[in-house]
């Protein structure tokens, strides 16, 4: 119970998009808050990481939290009004349209720059960078969550006490472990090779000029290119910057049970290149070569859950709703989760924090729970394996009809997820 005169305090293990989105929204609800994050220092400007699209409710919602004027987020982001599926055949080196839908609306940014403008219009001592989280147990009864961390530099082992734990530790989340010690997330079947392309020294070369004619909507188109069994995307970022993913089946690694950047080597990049070579057109190819530091996912997801929350303590983000990247909607969930989570808790107030915890589950869960298993369907179409209701997927030959199901504004709840409750149950 939070004494009288007293701000209810929550504690946010991780410092990366859903852990500041929750910190905006909670502060707006009149919580105080302080975030875990185990990084010595934020991440705000760090290469690490790449492209991701968000819906015009995530660009609301985001303007609602950041102190800017409403142009800022529409000049630090790029359109994405177009999304447009391709065939591409390996063998003559060339691609063609399979499916162009023109009224995607979403906007383009690199998870650094997002990041960076989440995290500049927060109160920097709500931050303890360099702080691992360890444990936690709720003392009593629905009584407060004492959390135990290490700080990285000294070693000491603090405990920080909070009248609720929100866990946007992602999708290996360690807190959600503890209420769910047999949940295992799904292997997908394959992996994502990833890069950023910073073009704005070289952008009159002949590899830019090549990818901008091979792809002309650059700058507002969010292309996928499917071939035999794989499938690419691409689009531009702001500051003159590529973004790329290439999707590769392969058997499951021997580290199981993870979705985070695998390592990689010389000889690994080395091989991507050539294998892009023999699969993609030249242009496209060259991008991948000349892109600097690629990196490797191996892509998980989870059967939904049927709970995400116990007592005083829930969860966000990857963390509630592990999902395959195909939709350009992880980000935007997470978004979603952080201000439905901070509307549910203003309206009940803290005194009926399980209620408040109650109705964001109900709120969220048929939404997300959707959404996983849609992402999870277009990954495997696209990737032309197996599903139980249909032939291998192939672009070559595929019917009209069959390449509508590819199209994302088919994404359950797309353009309508609902902020409350009441706006579920009056959508399914």
């Amino acid at each position: 119970m939070v004494g009288e005169g007293r701000k209810p305090k929550a504690v946010i293990v991780g410092g990366s998009i859903g852990g500041i989105s929750s910190a905006h929204a909670l502060i707006l609800a009149g919580w105080d808050v302080l975030v875990l994050g185990k990084t010595t220092s934020p991440p705000t400007g760090s290469p690490t990481g790449a492209g991701l699209g968000l819906n015009s409710l995530s660009q609301q919602i985001i303007q609602s939290w950041i102190s800017k004027p409403p142009q800022f987020l529409h000049n630090t982001t790029h359109p994405l009004t177009i999304d447009q599926n391709l065939v591409t055949d390996s063998e003559k080196k060339v691609n063609r349209t399979l499916t162009r839908d023109e009224s995607l609306n979403f906007r383009a940014a690199h998870w650094g720059d997002l990041h960076g403008v989440l995290y500049e219009s927060l109160p920097p001592q709500i931050f303890l960078w360099g702080h691992i989280f360890l444990s936690f147990h709720v003392a009593n009864e629905k009584g407060p969550v004492i959390v135990k961390a290490k700080v990285v530099k000294t070693g000491e082992v603090i405990e920080i006490v909070g009248d609720l734990l929100v866990a946007a530790d992602g999708c290996l989340s360690s807190i959600r472990r503890k209420y769910l010690p047999d949940f295992k997330l799904r292997y997908s079947g394959y992996c994502a090779w990833r890069g950023v392309l910073d073009f704005s020294e070289i952008e009159n070369s002949e590899t830019i000029k090549g990818i901008k004619k091979a792809y002309p909507d650059l700058g507002k188109c969010l292309y996928f290119d499917l071939a035999s069994g794989t499938h690419s995307v691409l689009y531009e970022l702001p500051n003159k910057k590529l973004n790329w993913i290439w999707y590769v089946n392969q058997p499951e690694p021997e580290v199981k049970g993870t979705s985070v950047t695998t390592k990689v080597t010389s000889d690994m990049i080395q091989k991507m290149h050539q294998e892009a070579e023999k699969i993609w057109i030249p242009e496209l190819a060259k991008v991948m070569k000349e892109t600097k530091e690629p990196f490797l996912n191996f892509i998980y997801d989870s059967d939904p859950l049927e709970k995400i929350f116990w007592d005083n303590v829930v969860l966000v983000g990857e963390a509630a709703h592990p999902t395959t990247p195909h939709y350009l909607r992880s980000t935007n969930m997470t978004i979603l989760d952080a201000a439905v989570l901070g509307k549910c808790i203003e309206k009940w107030g803290t005194e009926m924090l399980e209620s408040a915890l109650e109705e964001y589950q109900l709120t969220r869960l048929p939404v997300t729970s959707k959404q996983v298993l849609h992402a999870r369907r277009l990954g495997r179409i696209k990737q032309g394996l197996v599903l139980p209701d249909r032939d291998p997927f192939d672009p070559k030959s595929a019917r009209q009809e069959e390449c509508q199901e590819i199209i994302l504004t088919n994404t359950p709840f797309f353009n309508d997820a609902p902020l409350s409750f009441a706006s579920v149950t009056s959508s399914i």
